[in-house]
């Protein structure tokens, strides 16, 4: 698979220093963005889908977005903390199995505190993700990261990549499926979220009939192309709903959906909740 590194462009929507007094325990959370943390003293930590990552001083961390998982600590728990946000249509981040858990070097700090001057005013007022998950909070730093000096843009996108690179120095390719034709459907879902599902391509793609592309894809996935083409399709829609200001109907039709009560129903399947009361809820966390 060709990985582009021109999908990646990432902003700064969260940087800081925090210090803990067991106090950062939060349940299921999920955001629209990758988290990295520096740890600098204390233990604490997140219970991840398959794993439990214990934090400890010296190591960096990594939870990419729309994972779920929780915090736990019982002390004093000092970190850094960076939030990333791509605004390219296929993060190739999703394409890899990432090491949450790598050790620092030593240039590591200095590169993440000149990243903490590069980007002011983007420290978190509160550490509940309750705060900070939400349309106005995001919306608020994207600006504020588009405003600064086109030299710390650029400064900052090179020590995001550098951050990156030494998670993906130990990451590998994800294998979504077995079957390497599955896996070109999966690829060529992933890049083609915006148009109607067309069974007809992706069975051409796999040089499989569509009854067999069908049964093949749910023995590989535990689920038909419909279900994942839309479930990616509402990943992307919740990250839209939290980021842009566009109408609903204009994010639906954005994403291939003609009908508005369509795009609702399925959106509800999958968050259980319409986009208007998602984006409503996001938006009253911050009262």
């Amino acid at each position: 698979m060709n990985y582009d590194i021109d999908q990646l462009h990432f902003l700064v929507l969260h940087i800081g220093e925090a210090r803990c007094l067991a106090s950062w325990n939060y349940k299921d959370i999920c955001s629209p963005f990758t988290r990295i943390y520096y740890v600098t003293k204390g233990h604490a930590r997140i219970e991840l889908p398959t794993a439990v990552q214990n934090l400890r001083p010296g190591f960096m961390y990594i939870v990419p977005a729309f994972t779920t998982h929780s915090y736990v600590c019982h002390e004093e728990f000092c970190h850094y903390y960076i939030h990333i946000y791509n605004e390219s249509d296929h993060d190739i981040i999703e394409d890899w199995a990432l090491p949450s858990e790598i050790e620092a070097d030593d240039l590591m700090l200095p590169r993440i505190k000149r990243l903490h001057a590069l980007c002011p005013g983007l420290e978190l007022t509160q550490t509940d993700p309750r705060y900070y998950d939400n349309d106005p909070s995001l919306n608020r730093n994207i600006l504020k990261n588009k405003q600064r000096e086109l030299y710390a843009r650029v400064e900052s996108r090179g020590i995001i990549y550098q951050l990156l690179a030494a998670f993906l120095r130990k990451a590998q390719p994800k294998q979504y499926a077995s079957d390497e034709r599955i896996t070109r459907v999966l690829a060529y879902i992933r890049a083609h979220l915006d148009d109607k599902p067309d069974l007809d391509a992706l069975a051409e793609l796999s040089c499989l009939s569509k009854d067999h592309l069908i049964r093949t894809f749910k023995r590989e996935m535990k689920m038909t192309p419909l279900h994942y083409f839309n479930k990616k399709k509402m990943d992307k829609a919740k990250l839209r709903l939290l980021t842009e200001p566009a109408p609903v109907k204009e994010i639906a039709y954005a994403l291939g959906f003609d009908d508005l009560a369509y795009f609702d129903r399925t959106f509800k399947k999958f968050t259980g909740m319409t986009p208007t009361a998602y984006r409503k809820a996001a938006g009253e966390a911050t009262v």
